[in-house]
C-alpha cells in the first residue's frame, strides 16, 4: 500500500493503566485522592446546560484572567490548555523549530521524546546523575530549546532554584520550558523568574493538585510575546480548545484557596508518612517533593513487587527502562489507600524473605 510510505509514523506515549474496575487502590497515574473544591462541584451542579449550544471563548479569558491574577501577573502573560500535555506539545510545535537538538534528561517525563519525534524535532538526552539529578553543564552548550520537568517525574527529585535559573540565564537564545506539574507538593516555582528572562516558559497543570484531572486544565506563564506566539499556533490548529463547562470549574478552583490549601497539606503528611513506613520495609528512594514516591527496593526486584500488587488490585507504575527498572513510582492515595498498600507490602516482602 503506498499511501503508508506518506504517513507520519511515530512511537505513541503509553499512560498508566486506566483499570475498568473502579474498586482497585489506583496508584499508578499521580491523580488525587481527593475530589475537586465545593466550589467546583457547585459549579457543575448549578451549570445553565442552554450555554453549551454556543461555543466557548476562544481565549479562555475568565480562566486566563483569575490564574494572570493568582500569580501576580497581566492576562497577557497566561496561556491556557487542554491539560499540560496539550500547552506543552503547543510549546513544542512553536518554539523548537531552529533544527538543533532540544535538551532534556534521560529520566523524565516520557511524552518529551514522542512531542519530539511527531514533530520531526532532534533532541539529545542528558544522562541524570547517580542521584537522579540534572547536571547544569549539560545544557550549556548549543541547542533548540531546553525543557526540565521540576520536580521532575518519575523520580520526584527538585532541582535547586539557583541551577534552574543558570540554566535559563546561559540559554538566551532559546526556550527553556520548565514543567511544573508537581511543583505544589513542597516545591519552588520559577514563575518569580518570568520577569526576569524572556526566554522562560513555566508550564503548570489542575490535574495534580487541584483534583481536575478529568476536566483537562493546563497553562503556561512567560512573557507576552512568548505567549502571543503560543495563542498564534494554537489559532492556527483549533480556536475553540477548552469547552464552558472546564472553564467555570477552573475559575471555581482558583477561587477555593483554602480547599487547595489543605488539599495539599493532606497529600504531604500522607508521603511523608509513607516514605517512613517503605523505608522500614527496606526501601531506597529520593526526597520526593511531588504526589508520589519514586522507590526501589533493597533486595525485591520491583518487576515482582509490581505483579504481586496488580494481581491483589493494587496499581503502581513501573518501567522496563534501563536505570529505572528495578524502581516503582507510586502514587499517594488516601490514608486508607496507603495502609493497604503498605500492609500488603509488609506481608509480601515477610513471604520473600522466606
Amino acid at each position: 500500500m503506498s499511501w503508508e510510505n506518506y504517513v507520519r509514523k511515530v512511537v505513541p506515549y503509553v499512560a498508566g493503566e486506566q483499570p475498568k474496575n473502579q474498586n482497585v487502590i489506583k496508584l499508578n497515574t499521580n491523580e488525587n485522592p481527593y475530589p475537586p473544591a465545593p466550589s467546583v462541584v457547585e459549579v457543575i451542579r448549578n451549570f445553565d446546560c442552554e450555554i453549551l449550544r454556543k461555543y466557548p471563548d476562544p481565549n479562555v479569558s475568565a480562566l486566563a484572567d483569575i490564574l494572570a491574577q493568582y500569580h501576580g501577573l497581566d492576562s497577557s502573560q497566561v496561556f491556557v490548555g487542554v491539560g499540560s500535555d496539550d500547552v506543552l506539545a503547543m510549546s513544542f510545535l512553536t518554539f523548537f523549530n531552529s533544527g538543533k537538538p532540544i535538551l532534556f534528561p534521560d529520566i523524565t517525563y516520557s511524552f518529551y521524546d514522542v512531542w519530539a519525534d511527531l514533530y520531526r524535532i532532534p533532541y539529545e538526552c542528558q544522562a541524570l546523575d547517580e542521584n537522579f539529578c540534572i547536571k547544569k553543564e549539560d545544557y550549556k552548550k548549543q541547542n533548540g530549546g531546553i525543557v526540565l520537568a521540576n520536580p521532575n517525574a518519575p523520580t520526584g527529585v527538585m532541582a535547586e532554584m539557583s541551577i534552574l535559573e543558570e540554566i535559563i540565564a546561559a540559554n538566551p537564545d532559546s526556550v527553556v520550558i520548565i514543567d511544573e506539574a508537581y511543583v505544589d507538593f513542597g516545591g519552588d516555582s520559577c514563575v518569580p523568574l518570568i520577569e526576569k528572562y524572556n526566554n522562560l516558559l513555566v508550564v503548570q497543570t489542575f490535574s495534580k493538585s487541584r483534583s481536575l484531572a478529568g476536566m483537562r486544565i493546563g497553562y503556561a506563564m512567560g512573557n507576552p510575546k512568548l505567549i502571543q506566539y503560543l495563542n498564534d499556533v494554537k489559532f492556527s490548529f483549533n480556536s475553540y480548545t477548552m469547552n464552558t463547562l472546564t472553564i467555570a470549574a477552573g475559575v471555581a478552583s482558583v477561587a477555593d484557596e483554602g480547599y487547595f490549601r489543605e488539599n495539599i497539606a493532606k497529600v504531604i503528611m500522607t508521603r511523608e508518612r509513607t516514605k517512613l513506613e517503605l523505608a522500614k520495609l527496606g526501601f531506597i528512594f529520593g526526597d520526593s517533593k511531588t504526589n508520589f514516591i519514586f522507590a526501589a527496593h533493597k533486595t525485591v526486584p520491583a518487576q515482582e513487587i509490581f505483579e504481586a500488587l496488580r494481581e491483589n488490585e493494587i496499581y503502581v507504575r513501573h518501567w522496563n527502562k534501563p536505570r529505572i527498572v528495578n524502581y516503582l513510582r507510586i502514587s499517594i492515595g488516601t490514608e486508607e489507600e496507603m495502609d493497604k498498600m503498605l500492609a500488603f507490602l509488609a506481608t509480601l516482602l515477610k513471604i520473600k524473605r522466606g
